[in-house]
């Protein structure tokens, strides 16, 4: 059977690109450019928020395994991804 840490990794991701394939069919059946905008905007806080969810159960997992100067530095790594998406 599968980890449940791995598990929960992937269905995250699984989850995420549903609502990525579901954004993709509205705004075709929308079928207007301000309102695909709209979902797209929307779609714009999924990733960030699967992708720290992903991380954060994966270092949960991996807790007993890690120092905590190992655990700063990844979250450190995860802040500065954030910090250069969203600077502009």
């Amino acid at each position: 059977m599968f980890n449940k840490i791995v598990f929960t990794m992937a269905m995250l991701r699984v989850v995420s690109g549903s609502i990525e394939l579901l954004a993709a069919l509205l705004m075709l059946r929308l079928n207007q450019i301000d309102k695909a905008l709209l979902v797209n905007t929307g779609l714009a806080m999924v990733g960030p928020l699967i992708l720290i969810s992903t991380t954060t159960v994966g270092l949960i997992g991996m807790a007993d395994k890690l120092s905590w100067g190992k655990i700063v530095w990844i979250t450190a790594g995860v802040a500065c991804i954030f910090i250069g998406i969203l600077k502009k």
